[in-house]
């Protein structure tokens, strides 16, 4: 009997750790059900890090035309599962994952909760509102409540489960179908992704330019084998491209060591990092807010701090 279904988060046959944390999660309610959308043959390939992860059942929603069209055959496989059985849907809280959410809960007749960052058996969650300034709890209403979870809001806990397959038939492409017609991995280089990594070093106005991010925020990065991440302000300077923009008009972040260098912590930035499990703030202002959240704050020039905190790193490796 599944009690929960997980959307699969999948990237050319190798499970994204998003999925381990969803798997994680939803163990609260019960049984997890994993849907995995591709095509044919997918489902088996990620069948043994699904069952090692805790999936009982896997729902393998596949044909040929699921991995060339954009969000549809994810909504019509959770539509069809969600409705056969009645029970909560999870799902990752990305871009892609918000807009599934949201046409499943429309189409399953159920409440949506957005960017939780946990989720409790009564079907309860914790979600930031106010761009984070407040925490509450909110329940969503509907036999199949859809809750889409904040990336790094759970440390995943492997459980083994029988992980069996079985079949689900997705409908035909609709007229109104968005077809990929082509696709190009994003360039990540040798850092984590942003969202999945569990170390990551932001600047902000204070480093002063795309030189600034290349000598003091990258070096400190590499040395931790971090990302990379920027505020708002750093990108519409043009100092950092805007796909590592962290905040509340970004990637919502939970690594469990953020750094930030010369961000000042206006408040749509703290709303995508403010759940990190550890923040380290430089900054020469010690006015800024961003030290009203730290763990540990250091008042100073971060062109002289970050590069010693660098070599000092390098020397104790």
């Amino acid at each position: 009997m599944t009690n929960v279904l997980v959307l699969v988060d999948h990237v050319e046959g190798e499970l994204k750790n998003t999925t381990l944390e969803l798997i994680t999660a939803a163990r609260v309610f019960g049984t997890v059900g994993a849907v995995v959308v591709g095509a044919p043959g997918t489902a088996e390939k990620l069948q043994g890090d699904l069952a090692a992860a805790g999936a009982e059942t896997i729902y393998a929603a596949e044909a040929d035309h699921a991995a060339s069209l954009l969000v549809t055959p994810s909504v019509d496989a959770l539509h069809t599962m969600a409705a056969h059985l009645q029970v909560p849907v999870l799902v990752s809280a990305t871009a892609t994952g918000n807009e599934i959410a949201g046409r499943t809960g429309a189409r399953v007749a159920s409440g949506v909760i957005y960017d939780a960052s946990s989720i409790d058996a009564d079907r309860n969650a914790q979600i930031g509102i106010f761009g984070g300034e407040y925490t509450v709890t909110a329940t969503a209403a509907g036999a199949s409540p859809v809750f889409t979870l904040r990336p790094g809001s759970v440390d995943p806990v492997a459980e083994a489960a029988s992980g069996t397959i079985q079949a689900v038939e997705l409908p035909a492409a609709g007229p109104t179908a968005v077809t990929i017609t082509s696709f190009a991995p994003a360039e990540q280089g040798d850092r984590p992704e942003l969202t999945e990594a569990k170390i990551v070093v932001s600047g902000g106005r204070g480093v002063a330019g795309a030189e600034g991010f290349e000598n003091v925020v990258e070096p400190l990065a590499d040395v931790l084998g971090a990302a990379v991440g920027a505020s708002r302000a750093a990108v519409d300077a043009d100092y950092y491209p805007g796909k590592f923009q962290v905040g509340q008009t970004g990637s919502t972040v939970s690594p469990n060591l953020y750094i930030a260098l010369g961000i000042s912590g206006a408040i749509q930035h703290k709303a995508g990092m403010q759940t990190s499990k550890t923040i380290v703030a430089v900054n020469k202002d010690e006015e800024a807010s961003i030290f009203e959240i730290a763990d540990f704050g250091v008042v100073g020039d971060l062109f002289n701090i970050a590069p010693q905190a660098t070599e000092e790193l390098k020397a104790r490796k």
